[in-house]
């Protein structure tokens, strides 16, 4: 049996050590080893289709055609997006698209670019 405390969120016994940081694999929470919560964590984490971090301000590149609900008009693969900006919700980035104006994506229909 390990030395490592258990998770202070989910009291799970088989949290792991990853560089400066445990992580407890049941719950997905990470805390520093000396016991003080992490700052990092300021909600939840929003991944691209590849599985990139994405942040706000980030330039973004669609991967799929995506019809534009309520028009004729469609966002075409290969469009980029600059200076996005990430919410919750289902739809997670709120962007302006050159040509359609403000909308919001999924991030698993774009990738970091």
């Amino acid at each position: 049996m390990s030395d490592l405390p258990p998770c202070p969120k989910c009291n799970s016994a088989y949290s792991y050590e990853d560089g400066l940081l445990l992580i407890c694999p049941e719950c997905g929470h990470e805390w520093a080893k000396d016991g003080e919560e992490s700052t990092a964590e300021t909600g939840p984490v929003i991944t691209d289709s590849n599985g990139a971090v994405l942040k706000d301000g980030d330039t973004v590149v669609v991967i799929k055609d995506l019809k534009v609900k309520g028009t004729s008009s469609t966002v075409k693969i290969g469009t980029r997006v600059k200076n996005i900006r990430l919410v919750e919700g289902d739809h997670d980035i709120d962007c302006k698209i050159p040509g359609i104006g403000a909308m919001k994506l999924k991030s698993e229909f774009v990738k970091k670019g």
